[in-house]
């Protein structure tokens, strides 16, 4: 298997990093840790909902034998590992706080600010630590209507360069999916079915997309990876874990309701990194609440699923 940090030892960028006394200990004795994002946090849902969420989702990764390592920048650093009251912070002053992807980082440890952060940073900042598996909501990808925008998330490239899985509800229903897959595979990027020949679609469980692979146990999941990185292909993998079956919604629904936001977001003139956050909003605004409650237990679904994948890392790298 690929060389993974010690966290014992200095790594590139590590005095800008900060990690949790409770993540560095797992990390030193070989525990299973599993990162988690800082944008649903500040972006995904409102106050105190979102950080009821965080920690839930936190405890969820305990429940199942993991360390969480929340990331964020605060102040300037590189966080693996948030306290409650940074949590805190974060879900209070929710999208007032920067939203940082791979371009921001630097910028934002440069000026000492604090920000919440996206796939890709959360990526970064993991694979700095030494941390290999990531649970999340759904990965970013290609805009519709790329064509003429160019909006194609960071996140991708990042799934191309940094040797971080990401477990997540596959891709966010309101990206053009089909380009999205492209992209991914144009990078060599693999996108596999948990328990799933098809790739999920955030809140519904079929996009009516394939995956490269189905995998059907978190063991199975841990062997591939073992075997991408100990190739030395450093780029991660999508773990495409569909969303649990009594919370998803028909694809009908969230489609007309993802049309819907998308003709406010253009009549708006929504662009750039507030998109993503609008039009999750609007959906949930249109779907009652629904869509909210959804995004909620595919996330914690997703925690799981991360959770078992460390351990089984753990135990092939012993």
């Amino acid at each position: 298997m690929a060389e993974r940090p010690d966290a014992s030892h200095p790594v590139a960028g590590a005095a800008l990093l900060d990690v949790a006394p409770e993540v560095r200990e797992a990390l030193a004795a070989g525990r299973a840790v599993v990162a988690l994002e800082s944008t649903i946090i500040s972006h995904g849902m409102p106050y105190p909902q979102n950080v009821a969420t965080a920690l839930q989702v936190e405890g969820e990764v305990r429940a199942h034998g993991a360390v969480p390592a929340t990331m964020a920048v605060v102040d300037g650093r590189l966080k693996a590992g948030l306290s409650r009251a940074e949590i805190e912070g974060l879900g209070r002053a929710g999208s007032a706080v920067p939203k940082l992807s791979r371009r921001d980082l630097p910028l934002a440890v440069a000026a000492g600010q604090t920000g919440a952060t996206t796939v890709a940073a959360t990526m970064i900042i993991a694979a700095l630590a030494g941390i290999r598996v990531f649970a999340t909501g759904g990965i970013g990808g290609v805009h519709r209507g790329a064509g003429e925008s160019f909006d194609i998330s960071a996140d991708l490239l990042e799934l191309a360069r940094t040797p971080v899985a990401v477990v997540c509800a596959g891709v966010k229903s309101i990206l053009d999916i089909r380009l999205t897959l492209e992209v991914l595979e144009t990078h060599g990027v693999p996108v596999v079915g948990y328990g799933t020949d098809r790739l999920p679609a955030f809140f519904a469980r079929d996009s009516g997309f394939g995956v490269d692979a189905r995998l059907d146990t978190p063991a199975q999941v841990a062997r591939a990876l073992q075997a991408q990185w100990a190739m030395g292909l450093r780029g991660g993998m999508v773990i495409a874990n569909p969303i649990p079956e009594a919370h998803a919604l028909p694809r009908e629904v969230i489609d007309a309701a993802i049309e819907a936001a998308l003709a406010d977001a253009a009549e708006q003139g929504i662009t750039g990194k507030a998109v993503t956050p609008f039009l999750l909003a609007r959906v949930n605004a249109l779907t009652g609440g629904d869509s909210l409650a959804a995004n909620i237990a595919l996330i914690l679904n997703n925690a799981r699923l991360a959770a078992a994948v460390a351990g089984e890392l753990v135990r092939l790298e012993i």
